[in-house]
């Protein structure tokens, strides 16, 4: 089962990853087709472009660790500096998304927008907090490894 639900887990961020990448560069073209049928894209066209790219690129950064630390699970390594730098990163990105959906909140105010904002303020502490258990758990792993 394992095998399965880890080669399940891999092809699901590796096909988030890839189609991250081509949705993000074909938003301009998205934005400017679905604009012709909802008036709230036509009328902010730019700014919902700016805003929408910036999270796309770092939600696209954030699935890049989480492969990045899927790797070191598939090689039975979880517990190493890289993880926590990785975790590190994804807290920053994630904060970042919630600072760049916030302006969203001056062209239009919706209960999405303010989960959405909730959402990735939590992971950011979610993942500034893992940082910080995955970094005492590799001083004690290497503490550990230089005992024996």
């Amino acid at each position: 089962m394992k095998d399965k639900l880890t080669l399940f887990t891999k092809f699901l961020l590796d096909f988030m990853y890839y189609s991250g990448i081509v949705v993000i560069a074909t938003l301009p073209l998205s934005f400017r087709f679905y604009g012709k049928y909802n008036s709230y894209f036509a009328n902010n066209y730019y700014s919902l472009c700016v805003i929408f790219l910036l999270s796309g690129v770092f939600a696209i950064l954030i699935i890049k660790q989480l492969r990045k630390m899927f790797r070191t699970v598939i090689n039975d390594d979880c517990f190493i500096r890289e993880n926590v730098i990785s975790l590190e990163k994804m807290s920053i990105y994630s904060f970042f998304i919630a600072v760049i959906t916030a302006c969203r909140l001056f062209i239009y105010l919706t209960p999405a927008v303010l989960i959405i904002i909730l959402v990735f303020v939590i992971a950011g502490l979610f993942s500034k907090v893992l940082a910080g258990v995955f970094d005492k758990a590799v001083t004690y792993k290497q503490e550990n490894d230089l005992t024996i």
